[in-house]
């Protein structure tokens, strides 16, 4: 039997056996954590911060020797202590023009105290990533409004050919410019919220939540007392410009025999409009005026 050969595989296997725990051992002196995001909104610098928490849990290991370094794209690079902690450092990448992403691993070197002195130890992360997102929205300029207001929404990454959603409901859409978009609060149901979304060929990106608040549209009919034949000027009036498509107004009125009008509709940038009402059968009785996010206006008519 070849003992020198025995004794070798022996020595071999209990290496093996044995660098797991001499790797766990050594990574028992620091802990680093990786707290940079996978994804980072663009920005205008195209500069983005790469960041780590290193934790001290051996009290062998002398706490200014820490040495983090990053290494990115076959680079290395010194990381900074954030101001004003102990624990967390950083480092500030430009991202290289034409890409959006990136990545990275980090070397920790410190030093170990030991019974003769101190020794030099180093620690590699793992590899990770982040990307850059260059499309988003950041917030609506408001989250509640009536039917018929313009609205911003701020991002990024916009384009002339992104539509608003309110809800399920098509909003009349503004391209201002790469960093915002606007709209008109559609004529929906007062009192509830709706996800605004921006669809586009990119996808679907959601902006927030609006809440559409009731808005009251002034209605006058004079005079309210007409006899058959006769008509009477019904008058309409909203506290805001009716938005791109115009606004549609539902009349109707529990004595339909006594009255004649036609379809009503505030035009596009209008606040009023009017039509006339004419007596038909004698008959009194109520006008009831309904607009999506307006309340309900009740107008007595009464037909001689």
């Amino acid at each position: 039997m070849d003992t020198s050969a025995s004794k070798s595989t022996h020595r071999n296997w209990l290496i093996c056996l044995l660098m797991p725990l001499v790797l766990t051992m050594a990574g028992c002196n620091i802990n680093v954590i990786d707290l940079t995001p996978s994804t980072m909104k663009a920005n205008p610098s195209n500069v983005y911060t790469i960041t780590a928490q290193i934790k001290v849990k051996n009290s062998s290991v002398i706490k200014e020797s820490l040495r983090p370094q990053i290494v990115i794209d076959g680079k290395i690079h010194p990381m900074s202590l954030t101001p004003g902690s102990t624990s967390l450092f950083e480092y500030d990448f430009r991202m290289p023009s034409g890409r959006s992403e990136a990545a990275f691993y980090m070397l920790v070197h410190y030093d170990l105290k030991t019974e003769n002195g101190a020794t030099t130890k180093e620690i590699v992360t793992e590899l990770n990533r982040f990307s850059i997102e260059n499309r988003y929205t950041v917030e609506l300029e408001v989250n509640r409004a009536p039917v018929g207001t313009r609205v911003a929404v701020l991002g990024r990454g916009f384009t002339q050919t992104d539509k608003i959603l309110v809800g399920d409901t098509p909003a009349a859409t503004r391209f201002d410019s790469s960093t915002s978009l606007s709209f008109y609060v559609p004529s929906l149901p007062e009192g509830r919220g709706y996800a605004v979304k921006v669809m586009g060929i990119s996808g679907e990106i959601i902006a927030g939540t609006l809440r559409i608040d009731s808005s009251r549209v002034s209605v006058r009919l004079q005079p309210s007392t007409i006899a058959q034949g006769q008509s009477s000027l019904l008058v309409f009036t909203i506290p805001e410009e009716a938005p791109p498509g115009g606004l549609s107004i539902d009349v109707h009125t529990d004595i339909p025999d006594s009255v004649i009008m036609d379809f009503v509709r505030i035009e596009a940038g209008q606040r009023s409009t009017s039509v006339p009402v004419q007596g038909a059968s004698p008959g009194s009785g109520s006008l009831f005026i309904t607009i999506p996010g307006y309340s309900e206006v009740v107008v007595p008519i009464t037909v001689n």
